[in-house]
């Protein structure tokens, strides 16, 4: 079966499952019609194949062909706290929502005290308690018109995280959204989605991790919404740690009001094939944002990264820094795109993104992209895929350090230029454990530094 077969019937299945349980999903007119409209989007649109520009070098035929099921059919047997510390971050300090198979698990939950007007809750019980709330935001920062896994998630989502900062607020403490799938029946799909709102002169640290258990076959097709404030300031940070038989989709629009900072940072090392999409927009002048990406892929991963930042409006600043270090067979690719509207003068943007391959057998497509239609702006971008450098490997044997040792610590090297720039200290060492983890010898390497 050819993958545009297998991706035709794919699509017959989820809109016919959506017009089966669409009663089911209740909620006010304004959703449902919002629902309707997704679904009706992702009919017209189908899943992505390799002909269309965005997807070239994604085959999705594997994770197409798989027959999930909704992750409410799965049983969440074995998951209990005891299991989510490797996912958590030893002495910080969280506020900490579960969700298991894209669902609230209150046991499993751990709400501090927080300042006053800040609230962090599950969406779906927001949906069900005070809806009009959430009308004027929900589907309004990301729009699913011509993304198919985005209109796929608002016609399903079932639950997902809800955090409102109000105005003149600091959190002091990271707000930890914790995501873990699994399922040892079936293979499951999960639809979680996230509202996050930081209001003017606020600031405030989110954590959202996606993690799997064992070796289970899921799907997590996730979707994250933020607003940014005037003035106001978001650290986010994003580690996708899903089984190497999971697949992702995660996609996060940012809209950035005036004078807003916001840094960004994707981590990724799981997943036969896992695509995190990046858009934002600069809403009001003299907003900044960092967007910091590392993925680190082995055997036969994939690791898509996809980024839009949309310089709408004069004297913005964005800087990006992507890396991937790749090993064995695995792919990966970086599609990064920076769009600069006519009025908007006086801006400052710089992409860079550089991949290490390990083995001669790993592949990276780099794709940066700059379209500037102002003329008084200093944007530039650089691209590099390399193999680690045989002068600089020569010199550390020089010192004592054996082939195999020098070639990690350089590696390490490599991630840390990224790593470097996070700035909660117990994010940063889970960042180096789990890089020197994916390094033979890790343990070895960590005592040489």
């Amino acid at each position: 079966m050819t993958i545009v077969a297998v991706a035709l019937d794919a699509k017959q299945t989820y809109v016919a499952e959506f017009a089966s349980s669409e009663e089911e999903r209740r909620g006010p007119a304004w959703l449902r019609q919002l629902r309707k409209s997704a679904i009706a989007h992702f009919e017209a649109l189908g899943f992505p194949t390799q002909r269309q520009e965005d997807w070239k070098y994604t085959n999705l035929a594997p994770l197409l062909r798989v027959p999930f099921k909704p992750a409410i059919l799965a049983r969440p047997d074995g998951v209990v706290a005891e299991k989510l510390e490797p996912f958590t971050f030893g002495v910080l300090k969280t506020t900490l929502l579960v969700f298991v198979n894209g669902r609230y698990a209150p046991r499993l939950s751990y709400l501090r005290r927080l300042p006053e007007g800040v609230r962090v809750a599950s969406l779906a019980e927001v949906v069900n308690q005070e809806a009009v709330t959430l009308e004027p935001h929900l589907g309004r920062i990301a729009r699913s018109e011509d993304d198919p896994f985005l209109s796929l998630n608002t016609a399903f989502f079932g639950d997902g995280a809800y955090v409102e900062v109000p105005n003149n607020t600091v959190v002091e403490e990271p707000i930890h959204l914790l995501f873990v799938s699994t399922s040892k029946e079936l293979p499951i799909v999960a639809h979680p989605r996230n509202l996050i709102r930081i209001g003017a002169r606020s600031q405030a640290t989110i954590i959202e991790t996606y993690a799997g258990m064992g070796r289970d076959i899921t799907f997590t097709n996730a979707v994250t919404e933020v607003s940014v404030g005037p003035a106001a300031i978001l650290d986010h940070y994003k580690m996708l740690r899903e089984s190497e038989t999971a697949y992702h989709m995660g996609t996060m629009d940012i809209h950035q009001d005036r004078d807003s900072a916001v840094s960004c940072h994707s981590m990724s090392f799981g997943g036969a094939i896992a695509r995190n999409t990046v858009r934002t927009l600069f809403r009001g002048e003299g907003g900044s944002l960092v967007l910091n990406g590392l993925f680190m892929t082995a055997g036969t991963q994939q690791a898509d990264n996809y980024t839009r930042i949309d310089h709408a409006t004069p004297a913005c600043t964005s800087v990006e820094l992507y890396r991937g270090i790749l090993d064995g067979k695995s792919r990966g690719v970086f599609n990064g795109n920076i769009y600069v509207r006519k009025d908007a003068q006086k801006t400052v943007a710089r992409q860079t993104n550089k991949n290490l391959l390990l083995s001669r057998e790993a592949f990276v497509d780099s794709t940066p992209g700059l379209e500037i239609l102002a003329d008084d702006v200093k944007c530039n971008h650089a691209s590099t895929i390399g193999q680690l450098d045989e002068n600089a490997i020569f010199y550390l044997r020089s010192r004592g350090i054996d082939e195999e040792a020098a070639r990690h610590i350089l590696t390490y090297a490599f991630a840390a230029d990224v790593v470097n720039q996070v700035k909660v200290a117990p994010i940063r060492i889970k960042l180096n454990q789990l890089i020197l983890s994916r390094l033979p010898k890790g343990s070895g390497l960590g005592e040489a530094l």
